[in-house]
């Protein structure tokens, strides 16, 4: 493989004022990590520990093995709503025993762990990536159930949590669940339905009605214990299979369990592996925090990549579409990265692309800095929609492993054309340069003014330009707001956020991920337009 050349000078205005402004964007991120991992504040967190009981990411910290990274997903999912940092629940990839899993962990400082829309959809996710890379889960639960005053929004969707525990089960892929507190109504279907149950005596408890309900419902008066206590699932109704006498010994158990899953494997391939030749500082430069100035993907390329060892495909055709082989932490990959709108030209390099990716049995990965397809009367002509389609349609059908990471814009049907949201890509990580949308907020607003202007002179009613000018600033601002990465993370539009300078270990760690499942391509596709 040729080594990457780099024409960085880290003494360039531009370089200088990139760095500047993603380290203020690192700040930002940094400080909206602070308040998700601070879970329901001092008040809640001081309430917790005076009832004996270790906070949730200290239950993470303890399953996990000493040297174990936690590739947190989705960190500030729900940004957009108040109170409820992190959708209330933690989720994340790491080793345990030397086992990959997937971890779970009820934030019980956050409304007694109650589960709410975000919480929910941030659950289903973290199920599908378990799933689709044949992983293990291990939850950590202390859940009150159902936020109640949200039930329309959680009870009709949340099936789908418990259908998909069972689901993994017939993959052979086990569900432990670790319980600490109270898990009430659907809540005690997880345990429930988990292959295996670990409950602390004298803290967890499990039912479908708590006392309240209970007491509503028959008249019975009951208290917690009596209704439906560790000691009791554990001698007499069956629901638990071990009790664990506090919070250290169930977590002991739990690491005991995965280990006889019989499915470890290294925490990372190190032997051998060349580190890129260029300091993954240099990224905070490289990334363009104005989105209308293009720059060079190779140079992100050769800092993630082993040894900056990239073997480029077709280099001279479709130049705005960079693709090529490399290896990162000693995995293959196909890289799939912009360097500008995608023509037609582009787009079939790119369907080719996959096609031989699927051929190898290669993992793909998309850097997204797109700004869509080139568009015009001679772009149409030549059959910009025809080739945009194909590589779309080799998205859509590949079936080996992709991940993707958002470096910069992501526009139009650019976004799907290089493996977006909607096109299920393994895992989906952004830097805080991103923007995402149908269109940047000065385009969509000029194209609104636009068919404003049409409109009046059809009608022959003159145009309020005063209103205009003010709907159209009214538009950007909120565009430009709906559009950054903050506002796509918190719908749960990427698995989370990253320092730039971190993108070699997530992606490193990502592929481990996607490593656990057969990697297996196809050679059937739907139909091609030529």
């Amino acid at each position: 493989m040729d080594v990457l050349a780099t024409q960085v000078d880290r003494r360039d205005p531009r370089f200088v004022e990139n760095r500047d402004e993603n380290l203020k964007a690192i700040e930002t991120l940094n400080g909206h990590l602070a308040k998700s991992y601070a879970g329901g504040g001092q008040k809640y967190v001081d309430r917790h520990r005076a009832r004996g009981k270790l906070l949730p990411r200290e239950r993470v910290d303890l399953l996990l093995d000493r040297d174990s990274p936690f590739l947190e997903i989705q960190p500030l999912a729900g940004l957009h709503e108040a109170g409820v940092p992190g959708g209330g629940t933690i989720v994340g990839l790491g080793w345990i025993e030397r086992t990959l899993c997937l971890i779970t962990a009820s934030e019980a400082t956050v409304q007694g762990g109650a589960i709410g829309p975000v919480g929910l959809q941030k659950s289903l996710r973290a199920a599908t990536i378990a799933s689709e890379n044949h992983l293990p889960v291990v939850h950590c639960i202390e859940s009150a159930g159902a936020d109640l005053p949200r039930q329309v929004e959680i009870f009709v969707p949340g099936g789908q949590a418990f259908r998909q525990i069972t689901e993994r089960s017939k993959q052979r892929l086990s569900t432990i669940s670790l319980v600490f507190g109270s898990c009430t109504a659907g809540g005690a279907y997880v345990p429930g339905m988990s292959d295996y149950t670990v409950v602390v005596d004298d803290a967890a408890y499990m039912y479908l009605a708590g006392p309240p309900l209970v007491k509503m419902a028959t008249g019975e008066e009951v208290d917690d214990e009596t209704l439906g206590g560790a000691r009791l699932h554990a001698e007499r109704s069956g629901v638990a299979d071990f009790l664990a006498a506090n919070e250290t010994e169930c977590i002991g158990i739990g690491r005991q369990l995965v280990a006889r899953l019989g499915q470890q494997q290294p925490v990372c391939r190190q032997d051998g592996i060349a580190p890129p030749l260029y300091p993954a500082e240099d990224l905070l430069g490289i990334a363009e925090t104005d989105l209308r100035r293009p720059f060079d993907c190779r140079e992100v390329i050769a800092r993630i990549v082993d040894g900056s060892r990239f073997f480029e495909f077709k280099p001279l055709y479709g130049p705005t579409l960079v693709t090529g082989f490399a290896e990162l932490a000693g995995y293959r990959l196909g890289i799939l990265a912009n360097n500008g709108v995608l023509y037609g030209e582009s787009a079939e390099k790119g369907a080719q692309f996959i096609m031989l990716c699927n051929q190898q049995n290669t993992p793909l990965l998309f850097l997204q800095n797109i700004t869509g397809f080139i568009v015009g009367q001679a772009a149409e002509a030549a059959g910009i929609i025809r080739s945009g389609a194909k590589m779309i349609n080799a998205v859509t059908n590949s079936t080996v492993p992709a991940i993707t990471l958002m470096i910069g814009g992501s526009y139009g049907a650019g976004n799907y054309a290089m493996c977006g949201r909607a096109y299920a890509p393994r895992l989906l990580f952004a830097w805080p340069n991103h923007k995402i949308g149908v269109m940047g907020a000065e385009q969509l607003a000029g194209v609104l003014e636009l068919v404003k202007r049409q409109a009046a002179q059809r009608s022959g009613k003159p145009v309020d330009e005063q209103q205009l000018a003010t709907m159209k600033q009214m538009l950007v601002g909120k565009i430009e707001h709906d559009s950054t990465c903050w506002a796509a993370t918190g719908r749960g539009y990427d698995d989370g956020v990253i320092d730039p300078r971190d993108t070699r270990t997530v992606l490193a760690l990502a592929l481990a991920a996607v490593h656990r499942s057969p990697v297996r391509g196809t050679t059937r596709w739907g139909v091609f337009r030529h």
